[in-house]
């Protein structure tokens, strides 16, 4: 049987590390990881991006995984890319899903703030932009959070708050935690849900996950 190809996007400033927790079966599938690419320059369009994202994957209709912002990548990259499946956790399929906070940010333009502070000290990134919560998980946030150059993160930040999606995309398959705090559940539709899952339930409920995985993987359509 020939293997499915998986490509796996990481959320904003993270890592491929994220998906170590994640498993499936060898027989079936081969798991791939893209890594963030640093950008033309902090107003690259993202659609541009997403064009050099898909210049990395060397297999056809490869099924995509995408977490957080890497969610939102891998629906740019669908646009341009044949697949198999596009699959998002933890992650947004149109304008509608964001949450009020962030589009005030987006609309006055407080995330302007941010990326200096980031990249001298991850705390602020906590408070500012993911929320206080992950105060408590410092220590696993300096392992996954590593992408830190300043380009990127004015770039990552900029497009995801300015993304211009109305409508969600009908082949999306979207797996979300009923207890995300940066997207909250109530904004979300049509999702798989995951109980007592947070926004970093890729590390903490990757079992689940993988399982959801597998079934949806395995769908030929």
């Amino acid at each position: 049987m020939e293997k499915a190809h998986v490509y796996f996007v990481p959320g904003l400033a993270a890592n491929t590390k994220i998906f170590e927790r994640i498993q499936l079966p060898a027989t079936a599938f081969e798991m791939h990881f893209l890594e963030w690419l640093p950008p033309l320059s902090v107003t690259e369009p993202i659609d541009n991006y997403a064009q050099r994202m898909c210049e990395q994957i060397t297999h056809d209709n490869p099924i995509l995984v995408g977490v957080s912002f890497g969610g939102v990548m891998v629906q740019e990259m669908s646009k341009i890319i044949n697949f198999k499946r596009v699959i998002i956790i933890s992650s947004i399929k149109s304008r509608k899903e964001l949450p009020k906070r962030l589009k005030i940010a987006q609309k006055t333009k407080a995330y302007k703030l941010f990326p200096t502070s980031i990249v001298q000290n991850i705390e602020n990134y906590q408070y500012w932009f993911l929320g206080s919560f992950l105060k408590k998980r410092t220590h696993l946030y300096k392992l996954y959070l590593s992408v830190n150059d300043t380009d990127y993160l004015n770039w990552a930040i900029h497009s995801v708050l300015h993304w211009q999606q109305q409508e969600e995309l009908d082949y999306v398959l979207h797996i979300h935690g009923n207890k995300d705090e940066i997207f909250p559940i109530k904004h979300i539709k049509n999702s798989i849900e995951v109980d007592n899952g947070t926004h970093i339930m890729i590390l903490n409920k990757a079992k689940t996950i993988s399982k959801i995985l597998e079934k949806e993987c395995s769908i030929i359509e």
